[in-house]
């Protein structure tokens, strides 16, 4: 069975809840990046240990949060090993806006991943674009590099439309199912 690591960092609890349904579609281990920016010795060795790692972050002024970029910068000592070559990756990210630049972070979380030589997951769902579509809908926001969340900045995570965290499991099953397929 392939083993999913989703590591995050969440400054509100938005992007929390929507790690959590990640990790409940994919059978996946969190790993919360503190508010310094940390992670423990023992989440690097899940980590290094996961056959698929789904990176997440909220998205602060058009990209991932300093607490995600500290995690990133220090994953550079297993650049530099190559220690995560051929894992597989996704990603997803949350703002209040509805864009709110999350395609920017997006294309950041995209980005480490192949400086790390891995392959990237995408969404893998059409969007939800008609006339009667609603924020109830599976990818009513239309991602397709990775997960796109909108969360009110004025309410809790009980808030995010239902729509998003549907997608969010769905997106969480389509990454297990993919490593279950390519990494046995």
């Amino acid at each position: 069975m392939a083993k999913t690591v989703v590591v995050y960092h969440s400054g509100y609890g938005h992007t929390q809840f929507i790690a959590q349904s990640v990790a409940k579609g994919a059978n996946a281990q969190l790993v919360a990046i503190d508010a310094d920016g940390n992670v423990s010795e023992s989440d690097w060795a899940a980590l290094d240990a996961a056959d698929a790692i789904v990176f997440g972050s909220p998205t602060y002024m058009g990209g991932v949060s300093w607490q995600f970029k500290k995690f990133a910068d220090a994953s550079s000592k297993r650049w530099f090993t190559r220690a995560w070559q051929d894992k597989l990756f996704a990603g997803f990210s949350v703002s209040a806006s509805l864009n709110g630049d999350k395609g920017m972070t997006l294309a950041y979380l995209n980005t480490l991943a192949a400086q790390h030589g891995g392959l990237w997951i995408s969404l893998g769902m059409a969007p939800a674009n008609s006339s009667a579509a609603t924020r109830n809908d599976v990818n009513n926001l239309g991602g397709s590099v990775g997960l796109l969340v909108q969360a009110p900045s004025d309410a809790g995570a009980d808030k995010i439309p239902q729509g998003d965290v549907d997608t969010a499991v769905k997106f969480g099953e389509r990454v297990a199912a993919v490593a279950a397929k390519t990494r046995g």
